[in-house]
């Protein structure tokens, strides 16, 4: 299955393999079959199986845990942070981590830092949206990365999701963080690969 964002790019690269073919330029059509195949394996969206545990709060994405800490170890009580990496290579679309209302969504105009590094939480372009559960609210993040500079977010404000429905995708490589609330424990680590919508990130308790 190919996520809808991607038919554009499809399109193109269809359009440019035909085009250098009958142009007579072999070598670059070969290349365009090439890229336009790398495409279809980015803007893949499997199906996957999510948990039916009601205390089980999943990944909003594929790719690898960067770092699981408080938000802010100063203050007492501070939501804790899971951030997941993205590399080109990673599933790209997004998924709610819980089940719920879409109670906010703001977008922020920012810069595009390489999305491992640790500022890129706070300085890239980025998305906030916020679920509202039945036990508390959790918020994620979108974030752009170095290459990526699309963030797509398909739902609105109001909508109800279910917890690991899709919820959007970030394009070319990036980063999504997820911040709990007092009374969710994360059951990751860093290093962890973790798939959206099928990896239990953390648990109410």
């Amino acid at each position: 299955m190919i996520a809808r964002d991607g038919y554009p790019y499809l399109a193109l690269g269809g359009g440019a393999i035909a085009a250098s073919w009958l142009l007579g330029w072999f070598w670059p059509a070969i290349g365009c079959v090439f890229l336009t195949l790398f495409v279809g394996y980015f803007f893949r969206d499997p199906e996957r199986e999510i948990p039916g545990d009601p205390a089980a709060i999943v990944s909003p994405a594929d790719g690898r845990v960067l770092r699981v800490e408080p938000l802010d170890s100063t203050i007492p009580g501070s939501p804790q942070v899971i951030s997941i990496f993205l590399s080109v290579f990673d599933v790209h679309v997004n998924r709610s981590p819980i089940a719920g209302r879409i109670k906010a969504f703001s977008h922020h105009p920012g810069r595009f830092l390489a999305a491992w590094k640790h500022e890129a939480s706070t300085v890239n372009e980025q998305t906030h949206v916020t679920v509202q559960g039945e036990r508390s609210e959790v918020v994620f993040k979108q974030i752009a990365g170095l290459i990526a500079r699309r963030i797509v977010f398909t739902k609105s404000v109001g909508d109800q999701v279910g917890k690991g429905e899709r919820v959007g995708m970030i394009k070319f490589g990036s980063k999504t963080d997820l911040l709990l609330p007092p009374g969710a424990s994360p059951t990751v680590q860093p290093g962890d690969r973790v798939y959206g919508g099928a990896s239990v990130v953390a648990r109410w308790v």
